[in-house]
């Protein structure tokens, strides 16, 4: 084992354990272009160290783009997210809007 390798372990797990709130709070909001370009430039440096012989390094790298990837999908406001408030409110909207429909109301602008 070379020192390189457990510091960017040691570098890795405390964004692992910077990111667990994050991830755990529903109310938070993470951009997807914070998201992903991080999930992404985790993979790609897990896949490097790999090939440079580094595992831990590599684990480490793969479980912070893990964990970015999990946020990008929970606590990020898309249109796929159900938590998101947006799709929560829209979701909403088409619910009072058909039992308004249902029940004959409808309001007009004049």
């Amino acid at each position: 084992m070379i020192w390189q390798d457990l510091v960017f372990l040691c570098g890795s797990v405390f964004s692992l354990c910077v990111l667990l709130p994050t991830l755990r709070d529903a109310s938070a909001r993470v951009p997807l272009g914070t998201a992903l370009p991080s999930a992404c430039i985790g993979l790609v440096y897990g896949t490097t160290f790999f090939t440079l012989g580094m595992t831990m390094s590599a684990v480490g790298s793969t479980a912070a783009a893990t964990m970015w990837s999990l946020i990008a999908l929970m606590r990020s406001p898309h249109r796929f997210n159900p938590t998101d408030g947006a799709a929560a409110r829209a979701a909403t909207t088409d619910t009072t809007r058909s039992s308004n429909d249902a029940s004959g109301y409808t309001a007009h602008a004049d």
